[in-house]
């Protein structure tokens, strides 16, 4: 690094965001967390505008560093889209938080954090949390990625995707138009109420909030694993597109014949849920039998901390004292 020594690193999620302050020998001189980063919901600026305290409160924690530091690496949730790194970037940049500016998508976090600190950075990370998401890195600099805003961009999965489908067929089981299911007793039951009737109205009505919604992949996954034919199809339907992203990614980095990390994060699958778990295995042992899958339950921002090290030149001890302050 340079005139400062330091380096902002920022993880930026849907639901909090976290910003540390790192020096160039891989010291975490501070930390701090923050509310949730969606620009769009909010606009770019606005987004920015929660990283604001945040980058003052690290800043002013380690002995008041007041001018900007050397290097700002920042991995955030939305943006999935070249065109959002880009504008990200031009705002981040304008605030004159660091002299250097480098923004990505935060799935690369992940990707980062479960990857060797030497070597060539190759490797493949899938992030199923609240959404899904994959990203890699190839020989010489090759990148792929999917766009990974939706259903309009072939996403299937995630715990919203998975809460909002176990509704779905628990409604259906508990009027007649679907298979009978025990999620139609499950799911209310987490709430405390009796019925699916009483449960779409709570969250129709807003007497359950909708963030809480949540909360019911565990119930989806319990429900499963006591052996419930329409839970189990869900589980099993979220372990094949894990796998199908990850031999996809690995395809077109040309790396389904070399051994090669595919590294696994996010909430559903640091979970390690025994039916999930196991069947992502098995698949991938299936149809990338070369993949060497790792789940990762460090937090992102380690990732993002890595990567200033990157920019910064760091020695193996700088990146062993970086990785220690995350555990």
């Amino acid at each position: 690094m340079g005139l400062t020594g330091m380096a902002l690193a920022i993880d930026a999620g849907n639901s909090k965001t976290d910003v540390a302050l790192v020096a160039a020998d891989g010291n975490v001189l501070a930390t701090a967390r923050g509310g949730g980063f969606r620009p769009p919901v909010v606009g770019v600026e606005r987004a920015v505008d929660v990283l604001a305290p945040l980058v003052a409160a690290v800043l002013a924690e380690a002995a008041g560093v007041a001018g900007p530091v050397d290097h700002l690496s920042a991995f955030l949730a939305n943006a999935d889209l070249p065109v959002e790194e880009a504008r990200l970037t031009t705002e981040i940049a304008r605030r004159g938080w660091a002299a250097t500016v480098t923004v990505r998508n935060d799935t690369f976090a992940l990707l980062r954090a479960g990857l060797p600190d030497d070597g060539e950075p190759v490797g493949v990370a899938i992030v199923c949390g609240a959404g899904i998401n994959c990203v890699g890195l190839g020989r010489d600099g090759a990148t792929t990625r999917f766009p990974s805003i939706g259903r309009i961009s072939g996403d299937w999965g995630g715990g919203a995707h998975l809460a909002d489908e176990a509704l779905w067929c628990a409604a259906r089981a508990e009027d007649g138009r679907g298979a009978p299911t025990e999620l139609a007793r499950a799911l209310p039951a987490h709430f405390g109420l009796t019925t699916m009737r009483e449960l779409i109205e709570a969250l129709h009505l807003h007497e359950i909030p909708g963030h809480r919604r949540h909360e019911l992949p565990p119930a989806l996954f319990a429900v499963a694993t006591a052996g419930d034919r329409l839970a189990r199809t869900l589980v099993t339907r979220q372990a094949e597109e894990i796998a199908l992203l990850a031999r996809v990614a690995l395809d077109r980095l040309g790396l389904l014949d070399e051994p090669t990390p595919v590294i696994l994060g996010g909430g559903v699958l640091t979970a390690r849920h025994p039916l999930l778990h196991n069947r992502l295995t098995q698949l991938l042992a299936e149809h990338a039998p070369k993949a060497l899958p790792h789940v990762v339950t460090a937090p992102p921002v380690l990732g993002a901390a890595l990567a200033a090290l990157d920019q910064a030149g760091a020695g193996p001890g700088a990146y062993e004292r970086v990785r220690r302050a995350w555990g």
